[in-house]
């Protein structure tokens, strides 16, 4: 089995892969103090959970945004699964396009990762929609390279700076307005979630029309992420919701690896 491990700035996402099933998911906290003996405590209590045992993980596959992170999962594969991690981008776990930008070698795990599940998935022009700490929209072409994007403030991002530079505002989930058919609130809350919900919302239709326009052809739109699910509720914007995409591609990527080394 695969042990999937994807690193965002918020969490990081450990998923079991029997073939292309996920047989279980689990999220932590990202911390790159974290040692691996804390790590294996609490995944391997998790394990238990799902009647699996460590010794079934015959292959290990981190993708990273955070650099600092990546030593200590590297010791959790070698101490407690006695094998080496693979990490996704290095040898033998290239990602295979071509990445058409000013700086490849820039270009995020996640959204590489998520290049490749996207192409393998879905045909012609898409245009992924990532909801994490930051909210990216990505171009992957017909042929599978990645033309570029967009980087944008994640949602959580911005209603933080809006509730710690605003002293009287109060701080509000993250959730549509319970007047949805209202854009002029009534109170504080009403008018803050209106802002927050319907104006990210107006951000992404906004820029993802012009990423169509610029694109010139057809487009796909594939929304991955925590909120895609909640946002998809909302509006007619995303063709497909895929709250699995990265986890989909570390898979992928591991049974290419698989067959390299074969």
């Amino acid at each position: 089995m695969l042990l999937a491990v994807d690193v965002g700035n918020t969490n990081v996402v450990f998923a079991l892969f029997d073939g292309r099933t996920i047989k279980g998911r689990w999220r932590i906290a990202t911390d790159p103090r974290r040692t691996a003996d804390e790590y294996a405590v609490w995944l391997f209590q998790l394990f238990r959970l799902e009647d699996v045992e460590p010794h079934e993980v015959d292959q290990i596959l981190i993708s990273t945004v955070v650099p600092r992170a990546l030593h200590n999962l590297q010791v959790l594969s070698q101490k407690y699964f006695k094998r080496d991690a693979l990490v996704a981008g290095q040898p033998p776990v290239e990602w295979g396009f071509e990445a058409d930008v000013d700086e490849p070698r820039s270009l995020g795990a996640d959204r590489a990762v998520n290049a490749i599940a996207a192409h393998a998935r879905y045909p012609g022009d898409l245009i992924v929609v990532d909801f994490g700490t930051a909210t990216t929209f990505d171009h992957v072409d017909f042929m599978g390279a990645y033309k570029g994007g967009i980087i944008a403030p994640g949602i959580n991002l911005s209603l933080d700076a809006l509730v710690n530079a605003a002293a009287k505002l109060p701080r509000i989930a993250i959730e549509a307005p319970t007047r949805t058919k209202s854009v002029i609130g009534r109170n504080t809350e009403d008018q803050m979630h209106i802002g927050v919900f319907w104006g990210y919302v107006a951000m992404m239709e906004g820029l993802i029309a012009r990423m169509r326009s610029e694109i010139g052809r057809p487009a796909l739109v594939i929304a991955t992420g925590g909120l895609a699910v909640l946002f998809g509720e909302h509006t007619d914007i995303f063709d497909h919701v895929d709250t699995d995409l990265t986890l989909d591609g570390l898979a992928l990527l591991g049974e290419r690896a698989r067959a390299s080394q074969a």
